[in-house]
C-alpha cells in the first residue's frame, strides 16, 4: 500500500493492525499502529525514514513498485529508533553508498544498532538540503523522545516530518486527522504523550517556540506513527503546549490493589466521599492488578489529584501498585496532589511505603493516609468517607 500525498510527496509506510504491544511489553496499543515514511520525488528524491524490522522486505519489494532504488538520492533518518530505521539493513544491501542524514546521535545510534559504518552525513539545526524547487531543513529534536530525535521541513509543500512527535499508535487506512474518528484520535494522542513525552515536556515547549520562532508555514504535520495531521495541523501543536504546561483536568483517580476486597471498598468509600464535595468533578477508580497500565497512566496525566491505595503483603505493598508508582516516578508528572490507604491485617506497612513513593515522584501529599485493619465495617467505610470528603475539600 501507498498513496499520493501531494505531487511530490507518497506514503510508503506500512500499517500494523495486529500489534497490540510496543516497546517490548511497556506500552499498550489497542488500535495497532503505523510506521510511517514518506518518499520525496523532486529533481532529487528522498526517502524519509523507513518501517520496524519485521516489515523490511515488504517495505523494500514495496519501494520497488514506487521507485528505481537507484533512484534514491538521499535516506533521511529522522531518529534511529528500531521501529523507523528497522528496514535500513536490508536497504542499504540494495544501495550502500546512499547518503544517510541524521544527528550525529543518530549515527552513533544507528551505528550502535546495526553495525554498520554507512555513509552518514551529520546534520544540525538550521542546516539545508536542496532537492530541486524545494528543499529541506533540518531541526534537531534532542530528547524528544531520544537524544538523536529530529524534525526534517520540506519547504513549497510546507510539510513537517516530525517523527515521534504529535504522533499517535493508532492503525486507520484514512490516514488523515479530519477523516478518523475524533475521539479515538485524541485518546491515543493523550495517551501517547503521558507515556512516552511527559519526562521531556519543559523540552517540548522549547522546541516547539524555537520551531514557530522560525515563521515557517505548516500545511501538514507528517508523524511517523498514526494519523497525518492535514485540517488545522497546528491543533496538536497547540494540545502539546498545553499538554507540557502541568496539564490537568477536573479528574481524580484512585489507583488500587487488594487481595479481599477490603481495599477496594475502602476505594469506593473514598470516591463517594469527594463525590458528595464536588458532584462534578470525574472520579476514575483503576484496580491496578486488573487495568492496563498504559491506560491509567494517561488518566493519571489528566487529573489534579490521585490517590494510591493497597492491602499490606509482607510488609510491603502488592506489586501492581507498586510498579504503577515507578512509573510514575519516571515519567516525573507536575502539579499532582495525593494521598494514600490501604487494608492490612497484622502490620500495616503499605501506607508509609505508598507515601515514601508519592515523595519520591514528587506528588504533593496533602493529607495523612487511612489504613483499616480487616474487611472493612461500616464504621470503617464511614471513615474513609470522610477521608474522602476532606481530600476534595483541600484540593
Amino acid at each position: 500500500m501507498s498513496f499520493k500525498m501531494t505531487d511530490k510527496v507518497t506514503w510508503v509506510g506500512k500499517i500494523d493492525w495486529e500489534l497490540r504491544r510496543f516497546h517490548g511489553d511497556e506500552y499498550s496499543t489497542h488500535r495497532g499502529s503505523s510506521y510511517n515514511s514518506y518518499l520525496i520525488k523532486d529533481e532529487k528524491t528522498v526517502l524519509i525514514d523507513t518501517v520496524w524490522q519485521p516489515f523490511a522486505k515488504e517495505f523494500v519489494e514495496n519501494l520497488k513498485k514506487e521507485i528505481d532504488l537507484n533512484e534514491i538520492d538521499y535516506i533521511i533518518a529522522n531518529h534511529a529508533e528500531i521501529d523507523h530505521s528497522g528496514a535500513l539493513p536490508l536497504l542499504m544491501k540494495e544501495i550502500p553508498n546512499t547518503p544517510i542524514y541524521c544527528t550525529a546521535n543518530g549515527a552513533k545510534i544507528l551505528k550502535g544498532h546495526y553495525h554498520e559504518d554507512w555513509n552518514f552525513v551529520e546534520v544540525k539545526t538550521g542546516d539545508t538540503l536542496e532537492i530541486g524547487e524545494n528543499k529541506l531543513i533540518f531541526v534537531e529534536a534532542r530528547m524528544l523522545h531520544w537524544p538523536d530525535s529530529m524534525f526534517t521541513y520540506l519547504t513549497g509543500e510546507s510539510i513537517l516530518f516530525s517523527n515521534d512527535a504529535f504522533g499517535q499508535h493508532y492503525a486507520s487506512d484514512l490516514m488523515y486527522n479530519d477523516l478518523v474518528d475524533q475521539a479515538e484520535l485524541y485518546q491515543e494522542a493523550i495517551k501517547y504523550y503521558a507515556n512516552i513525552l511527559t519526562p521531556f515536556s519543559p523540552l517540548v515547549t522549547k522546541k516547539i517556540e524555537e520551531v514557530l520562532s522560525f515563521n515557517l508555514p505548516v500545511d501538514m504535520i507528517a508523524t511517523s506513527h498514526g494519523i497525518i495531521w492535514r485540517d488545522n495541523p497546528v491543533q496538536i501543536i497547540e494540545k502539546y503546549m498545553e499538554w507540557a504546561n502541568a496539564y490537568q483536568e477536573n479528574q481524580i483517580t484512585i489507583v488500587y490493589d487488594t487481595m479481599w476486597n477490603g481495599t477496594r471498598r475502602m476505594a469506593e468509600a473514598i470516591a463517594d466521599g469527594i463525590k458528595s464535595v464536588d458532584k462534578y468533578v470525574t472520579v476514575k477508580l483503576f484496580n491496578a492488578a486488573h487495568s492496563d497500565k498504559n491506560d491509567v497512566i494517561a488518566e493519571l496525566f489528566k487529573s489534579k489529584a490521585m490517590l494510591f491505595g493497597s492491602s499490606t503483603v509482607n510488609k510491603s505493598i502488592m506489586h501492581a501498585t507498586g510498579g504503577m508508582l515507578d512509573m510514575i516516578k519516571g515519567l516525573g508528572f507536575k502539579n499532582k496532589k495525593a494521598a494514600a490507604f490501604g487494608s492490612y491485617g497484622w502490620s500495616g506497612e503499605s501506607i508509609a511505603i505508598l507515601e515514601e513513593k508519592l515523595k519520591n515522584s514528587k506528588i504533593d501529599i496533602i493529607q495523612e493516609g487511612i489504613k483499616e485493619l480487616w474487611n472493612p465495617d461500616d464504621e470503617a467505610l464511614e471513615r474513609c468517607r470522610e477521608f474522602g470528603k476532606n481530600f476534595a475539600e483541600k484540593l
